[in-house]
């Protein structure tokens, strides 16, 4: 059995780590800041909440 690179497998989880960690803050803002009265206009009646694009 030949011995695997773990060089690839690095790369790929770092990056994958990486895209988590940009992507967490993007999900948790606008569920956290939804009643903040600066991003509200004073007409706007449906908010639509921020989804996963691939979902």
């Amino acid at each position: 059995m030949p011995q695997l690179n773990p060089r690839p497998w690095f790369y790929i989880l770092s990056l994958s780590w990486l895209a988590v960690v940009i992507m967490l803050p993007l999900k948790i803002y606008p569920l956290t800041h939804l009643n903040d009265p600066s991003n509200l206009s004073a007409n706007q009646t449906n908010i639509k909440h921020w989804v996963w694009p691939w979902t």
